[in-house]
């Protein structure tokens, strides 16, 4: 039976869960922090719910409280009412497994206990030896740094199972090659893959391209079209950036996820849903889900387990291997011989900031072969914004005299006000400042190391 531990110290909420779900789950009541704490270090729940009381002093406490289970790896039920949706919505974003209003719905709350629950088993199943050999790269992708570590330990955990998975990331961070391993590592490998790029495709056709249609299902349809979803057959589907969906699709796609069948439009006919469903998106869809853009009882059903590909910024001991991968790849293609990327050059690649990530890193080596005079790459051949960059960086990592001490604590300012000016929001902060939300973080880094940067940084005036 899984073990559900409630803290709460609501003692109506209490009685009214315990009786409801005491028939399914064992439920464990905690008031007390402590309490938590203890069960969680003696492994004794598989799911916490989670009270946010908006009439609670100590609210800040239930949050920090929920920020440890997030790190036992136990998995996370948020409740609370509609004050706190905002809030519950940011837990959610920092690894909580979902979110129920307060008060619930008790058939909509056990189907959320379930599958925070299998999120748990996911989280907890053993990482054999077997699989630590293959460490260093994974089907497509390449790289060893810890970042991308994790990505494979979650990619072998998932590959076999149904659970829904979904993808984030940063535009250019490899999304669709985490999607792929998925399936070229599980037993539906040898089935089609299909991949669907949902903002791609135009709001009057999206309905007809997932679900297909029969002939004269509406104007312009000259016979029967099978969607995507019965192209994928037993294989996998991915929909990319599904937070681009309209309303309407949205609740179109939760129909098919809950009942696993469709239809094609046109049609009564239901036609069984076969295929494994990835889901990837570039934005948050918490955010959205707290701004009313994205249903929130999709996100539940799609945010079973959720994989994070790494911007390229947080890996940079990788940038060799990969830069040396597509060196080899593009080559061949372009059939000329260049071979070796000479040591100042790839110096230059390990500071540039990497705003559209190993899409660009991608670009970058095609550009760089075409334009090389020899069999290896210098400095020269790397684009003019690669070249210009790294002079700005220099201060980010030897700081040696005082200009470029200077340099570096202003561009730290600028990073710390954008963030206080977007109110913390760290995404719309580096996109102020049009740079990449890693490179954010580094700056944000160095002012929590160095905390003379205030005092010597430079003014707007001064600089």
């Amino acid at each position: 039976m899984i073990r559900i531990g409630l803290y709460s110290d609501d003692p109506k909420l209490q009685q009214i869960l315990s009786s409801v779900l005491g028939k399914e789950f064992q439920v464990l009541l905690e008031t007390t922090e402590e309490g938590i704490n203890r069960m969680l270090a003696d492994a004794g729940c598989d799911v916490v719910i989670l009270d946010l009381d908006s009439n609670h002093d100590a609210l800040q406490d239930r949050i920090a409280c929920c920020r440890r289970i997030v790190a036992s790896r136990v998995s996370s039920v948020v409740m609370a009412d509609d004050t706190l949706r905002a809030t519950a919505a940011e837990l959610v974003r920092l690894g909580a497994h979902s979110y129920c209003r307060k008060p619930p719905s008790i058939r909509d709350l056990k189907a959320l206990l379930h599958r925070a629950y299998e999120g748990f088993l996911i989280r907890r199943k053993p990482y054999g030896a077997h699989q630590q050999a293959e460490e260093i790269s994974c089907d497509q992708m390449i790289g060893s740094s810890p970042p991308m570590q994790q990505v494979y330990d979650l990619v072998h955990r998932v590959a076999n199972l149904n659970a829904s998975v979904l993808v984030t990331g940063e535009s250019g961070t490899g999304k669709e090659l985490i999607a792929r391993a998925i399936h070229n590592l599980g037993s539906r490998s040898g089935r089609p893959f299909v991949a669907v790029c949902c903002g791609a495709i135009p709001e009057t056709l999206i309905e007809a391209e997932l679900f297909g249609h029969e002939k004269g299902a509406f104007t312009g349809t000259v016979g029967m079209r099978e969607g995507y979803l019965e192209q994928a057959g037993e294989g996998t589907l991915l929909l990319d950036e599904i937070g681009e969906l309209s309303h309407a699709t949205q609740v179109k796609l939760l129909r098919v996820l809950q009942q696993r069948e469709f239809s094609r439009l046109g049609s009564n006919r239901l036609i069984p849903l076969r295929a494994r469903l990835i889901f990837a998106t570039h934005t948050d869809l918490a955010e959205l889900v707290a701004q009313g853009k994205f249903r929130l009882d999709l996100f539940y059903r799609i945010n079973v387990m959720k994989v994070t590909a790494p911007a390229l910024q947080e890996r940079v001991e990788d940038i060799p291997q990969i830069a040396m991968h597509f060196l080899r790849q593009y080559s061949e293609i372009y059939q000329k011989v260049v071979e070796d990327i000479l040591p100042g050059a790839m110096a230059l690649l390990q500071s540039y900031s990497w705003p559209g990530n190993v899409r660009e890193l991608e670009n970058v080596i095609q550009r760089a072969i075409i334009v090389a005079s020899s069999e290896s790459i210098c400095e020269k051949d790397l684009p003019l914004n690669i070249q210009s960059e790294s002079v700005l960086n220099i201060g980010d990592y030897q700081p040696t005299n005082s200009f470029e001490r200077q340099l570096r604590n202003y561009k730290v300012k600028l990073a710390t006000a954008a963030v206080r000016d977007n109110h913390g929001n760290k995404t719309v902060a580096a996109r102020s400042l049009n740079i990449s939300r890693a490179y954010l973080h580094r700056l944000l880094r160095l002012a929590e190391q160095d905390p003379l940067i205030e005092q010597e940084g430079l003014d707007m005036e001064s600089a």
